[in-house]
């Protein structure tokens, strides 16, 4: 149920082939596998087992008897903050194997994943272990007959699906705050990235987890994820992907009126104002959109540049792009744009270029395939000008390199642009005037605003967002309200 693998940094390691159910490494029912392919060489890593419907089930059924059994169910909080707490050890004494998975099957940059990515799996980890004794219900006071108190109860198997964009680090987000509040879980794996939270199913074994209590299994989501979503024996679905799957998970999770939390698309603003410090701004506008190949759910794509300080502002942009995105080799240091992750998503940035071009939009930079050595999905960081708010670059979330620039004249305007969106997750915006950026803050319909910087969330504050980019919040203490029960306890004292 292992390969040996050896990375182009020559790392070597163990890779587990196999769905977790109940700490353990198993087949698929019926034995099929996915590939996982190198996006940097386009050649075969290695084939893992893909789950049907009746791994699903087997998962789902380890993770309800865990669920129940004194191993887990009789753990104080304080218990199971320190199986967390070893887990975030583990990981830690890891970081160079995970780092290098995430690399060769992802295509980010190894030193991003290393100093970014591995990181904030340990954070998130060891910020959820701490609160997991500090879980608090209750007490109401209603007066001397009564004695009325809250208590946080666990919601039972949550069934869980991350997306390829940032597998460790969506698996702590996703399992930090259920296993704090004492669930049990069965995750989902996008089956374009399996390989490193399969290593890390090696990790929650070695940190001492019972059985059934953490289940990883790899899969199609038309095929493994529905019957997750569906299965009448999981209790809350937490799901990080397109608003498109997203609608659909509703749909099937409304049958059994399951607990949901969507984290869906983006279509992130970034506003840009007349008195704006420009060089931080330009920075700032290339992070929030240049950063993991353009893959980031709120990377902030549209950007809104007041019509005096356009054209300047266009040249610092345009050079930082030129300095900062050096393409290449995601092993080498100097790195800082690897390929696009699979060879679907590569055409479908592609595509959505065409369409630019169609729409008549300028190609300032960019826009065009960067094959490195004859090799790899990868596409030229492209920028995009003379943009009109009707265009499809403009109101579609493409998920690559691609920014859209455009002007305008007032306050008001701009608000009426960054708005005008089906997608409220993020938002960006640049100014000095300390009046001006909370009143916009306040004005931008979005779950989150950055002022003066772009993306750069932290575990510690809610993430998440309105309109069409999803329900609920993920990450800081707002992360726990999805995870756990709200019971009220009467006692008549005068009985």
């Amino acid at each position: 149920m292992e390969v040996e693998l050896t990375a182009p940094n020559g790392k070597k390691w163990m890779q587990p082939l196999g769905l977790f159910i109940n700490n353990e490494f198993v087949k698929s029912a019926n034995e099929q596998k996915l590939i996982s392919i190198n996006p940097t060489t386009e050649e075969e890593i290695c084939s893992v087992y893909a789950a049907t419907a009746e791994d699903v089930d087997a998962a789902v059924s380890a993770a309800r008897k865990a669920f129940r059994h004194e191993s887990w169910k009789s753990l104080s909080g304080t218990e199971r903050g320190a199986l967390m707490r070893k887990l975030a050890d583990l990981v830690a004494e890891n970081a160079e194997i995970l780092a290098t998975i995430e690399c060769l099957d992802n295509g980010k940059p190894y030193q991003t994943a290393l100093n970014e990515n591995v990181p904030e799996v340990i954070n998130v980890l060891r910020y959820y272990a701490g609160y997991a004794d500090k879980n608090f219900g209750q007490v109401i006071d209603v007066g001397p007959a009564k004695f009325a108190y809250t208590v946080k109860e666990p919601l039972g198997v949550c069934g869980q699906i991350i997306p390829w964009n940032y597998p460790l680090d969506m698996a702590a987000w996703k399992l930090g705050p259920a296993l704090c509040c004492g669930n049990t879980v069965v995750l989902k794996l996008a089956e374009q990235t399996p390989l490193s939270v399969l290593y890390l199913a090696k990790l929650i074994k070695e940190a001492g987890f019972p059985p059934g209590v953490i289940n990883i299994i790899n899969g199609h989501g038309r095929e493994a994820g529905a019957a997750l979503v569906q299965h009448p024996q999981v209790d809350k679905i937490a799901f990080t992907g397109s608003t498109t799957t997203g609608k659909e998970i509703m749909k099937m999770a409304s049958y059994t009126m399951k607990n949901i939390t969507l984290e869906t698309g983006g279509k992130s603003p970034l506003i840009v104002f007349e008195d704006a410090d420009l060089e931080l701004a330009a920075t700032w506008s290339h992070i929030g959109i240049m950063s993991n190949q353009g893959q980031i759910c709120t990377a902030t794509s549209r950007i809104l540049v007041h019509e005096k300080i356009y054209d300047e502002f266009v040249e610092k942009f345009k050079a930082k792009v030129q300095e900062v995105s050096v393409l290449g080799d995601p092993f080498e240091e100097s790195t800082f744009h690897g390929p696009q992750v699979t060879k679907a998503q590569y055409e479908r940035v592609l595509g959505y270029i065409n369409v630019g071009k169609e729409e008549g939009a300028t190609v300032m930079m960019g826009g065009e395939p960067a094959p490195q050595n004859g090799k790899g999905f990868f596409v030229a960081p492209t920028v995009f000008t003379n943009v009109k708010p009707t265009m499809k670059i403009f109101r579609e979330e493409i998920f690559g390199p691609c920014v859209a620039i455009t002007t305008f004249k007032t306050e008001e305007e701009a608000l009426t642009l960054a708005n005008d969106s089906m997608y409220g997750l993020g938002a960006a915006l640049f100014t000095k005037d300390l009046t001006r950026a909370h009143r916009v803050a306040r004005e931008i319909e979005a779950g989150m605003v950055w002022v003066n910087s772009s993306n750069d969330s932290d575990f510690r504050i809610p993430f998440g967002g309105v309109k069409q980019s999803g329900i609920g919040r993920e990450l800081g203490e707002a992360g726990l309200a999805p995870y756990c029960n709200v019971k009220s306890i009467h006692v008549n004292l005068a009985a």
